[in-house]
């Protein structure tokens, strides 16, 4: 039986291991430690379907698991990392009687904000997207909805952004909680959604086949450069248009 087949499963394997390292972090409010073992998740995420194609080993096995990581990775890390910030920006220790949903809770020796609860939401979504894109046949050339690693990159960025770049303006709108709540409703409708959007898989490196695809990687570069964290925001909504104009187009 040839080694060569567990390669892809074994590469999938180190993204959940990434993610469950992200978890540890997120919990403890290291957002920092949380995004750098997200960011190395992906990165196995994207290599893992790369092996598998560049070896002829796909199998069904390795889609499975892969959505299994992917849930860990780029689903619950994103959810925790939400239900955090939600907290921080209610300041939730400075609460102690009421029967507003923002009121420090005791449950069991746990502390909980219930409004905070709703940043899990983009767990709950994620598991959703994951299961039907494993029973969907359409997405072979291109996404229904947002991916959930660009989704779990877009909210990893909201605290690296904070933490970075400091910018008064920019942490301000980031704690407030009802902009962080309706970021996490955004989140939960664009991964469920039936936008298609570009899938960033090269059949050939025709430009006029692959013209928006360049423009992505272009502006992403140029963005990054530019902006730093704030980029990633920019670039989801730049590869969400660019999907948009791309539908019309075709």
């Amino acid at each position: 039986m040839p080694l060569k087949r567990y390669i892809p499963n074994f590469i999938t394997l180190l993204n959940l291991f990434c993610g469950s390292i992200a978890v540890l972090f997120a919990v403890n409010n290291n957002f920092v430690g949380a995004a750098t073992f997200v960011f190395l998740g992906v990165f196995f995420d994207f290599f893992d379907g790369f092996a598998a194609r560049k070896l002829n080993v796909q199998s069904e096995l390795g889609v499975q698991l892969d959505s299994l990581a992917d849930l860990v990775t780029s689903g619950l890390v994103p959810g925790i990392v939400m239900f955090k910030l939600i907290a921080m920006s209610l300041e939730v220790p400075q609460f102690e009687q009421g029967e507003h949903w923002s009121v420090l809770m005791n449950w069991q020796g746990l502390q909980i904000a219930p409004l905070s609860l709703i940043g899990l939401c983009i767990t709950l979504a994620s598991a959703y997207r994951l299961a039907k894109f494993n029973i969907d046949d359409e997405q072979q050339t291109y996404f229904k909805g947002l991916p959930t690693p660009a989704n779990a990159l877009l909210i990893l960025s909201l605290p690296l952004i904070v933490e970075f770049q400091n910018n008064m303006a920019f942490n301000a709108l980031i704690f407030n909680p009802w902009i962080l709540i309706g970021i996490t409703l955004l989140s939960c409708y664009l991964l469920n959604s039936k936008i298609k959007l570009l899938a960033l898989k090269f059949k050939n490196f025709n430009f006029s086949e692959n013209k928006f695809r360049y423009a992505l990687i272009a502006l992403s570069i140029v963005f990054i450069i530019v902006f730093h964290f704030i980029a990633i925001p920019l670039i989801i909504l730049v590869y969400i248009l660019l999907s948009l104009i791309n539908n019309t187009t075709n």
